[in-house]
């Protein structure tokens, strides 16, 4: 589970949901006791004493709530044939509209019933906005840099310390047929312990462009660089296929390798080479 792949719109949903939760407890109606008479012996009743409005407006808009960040942090599981961020999108409709109707049927409504309310409406609008608005798009929590990944002791791409393969400014390994003294790697890092070319020849051989694991040169003057995105985006295989073949995550350094139009061909820390198509936001190395 990933959570820097949650938003800001999933901030609102988790906060709507934690809210309806608690006007479940708080009374869904009010009456006004008569003067001289003792109310006392009047019980007041929240949600938990009527299983239908429970159901139908404060758990289900908590588990759609839930299904929610779920599919946000564990893209691709489905239920019944549905993505679990469609389930979780109509569940929290159908709790605004059960909520709506029951408000407006009941006179006296009370704290539990309006806030609950309110909470709807902010937990419908979070689910439903959160993938369109660029506000709420936004990551919930700030991608790691490359100073903080190495502080938390997980050297990128597998590399064991001090080597820096996949962290720019690292010591580069050299990908792709580069020889360590071209310096490939990160773009304008300082390669230390780089001999110098004493012949001009020589030279002039290293800068020419190496062939790709492939056996390609790459397309046009493209160079290699590295990226990391800002929320969890999936990687699809080069075959066209619809499934992702892995998921890309914020604070971690990809490899760029190709372009094409729009998307990228990237490569993961397992050798794994697929299709980025959505590349807005993406921080270049």
């Amino acid at each position: 589970m990933n959570i820097r792949s949650l938003t800001r719109g999933d901030g609102v949903v988790i906060g709507a949901a934690v809210v309806l939760f608690i006007a479940s407890f708080l009374d869904y109606s009010s009456y006004d006791c008569p003067q001289g008479v003792d109310c006392s012996r009047f019980d007041s009743a929240n949600a938990w004493d009527s299983l239908g409005l429970l159901m139908s407006v404060y758990l289900a808009g908590v588990i759609g709530a839930a299904l929610l960040i779920v599919s946000r942090t564990m893209p691709g599981r489905k239920v019944v044939g549905l993505d679990l961020g469609q389930f979780g999108a109509a569940l929290t409709v159908f709790a605004l509209w059960t909520a709506f109707w029951t408000i407006l049927d009941i006179s006296n409504a009370g704290a539990g019933l309006i806030l609950g309310l309110l909470a709807t409406i902010a937990l419908a609008a979070g689910a439903i906005a959160g993938p369109l608005v660029p506000f709420l798009k936004a990551p919930l929590v700030s991608p790691a840099g490359p100073a903080q990944a190495v502080q938390g002791g997980q050297p990128p791409y597998g590399a064991q310390p001090g080597q820096g393969y996949g962290f720019p400014g690292g010591q580069q390994q050299a990908p792709y047929g580069a020889q360590p003294s071209q310096g490939y790697g990160y773009p304008g890092a300082p390669q230390q312990g780089q001999p110098a070319q004493a012949d001009p020849a020589q030279a002039q051989q290293a800068q020419a462009p190496q062939p790709s694991q492939g056996g390609a040169d790459p397309a046009g003057d493209f160079t290699p660089f590295w990226f990391a995105v800002p929320v969890a985006r999936p990687l699809y295989g080069e075959d066209g296929s619809p499934n992702p073949i892995a998921e890309l995550a914020p604070g971690t350094w990809y490899l760029a390798v190709e372009q094409r139009g729009q998307s990228l061909i990237a490569q993961t820390q397992d050798g794994r080479r697929g299709v980025l198509q959505d590349t807005t936001g993406i921080q270049r190395g």
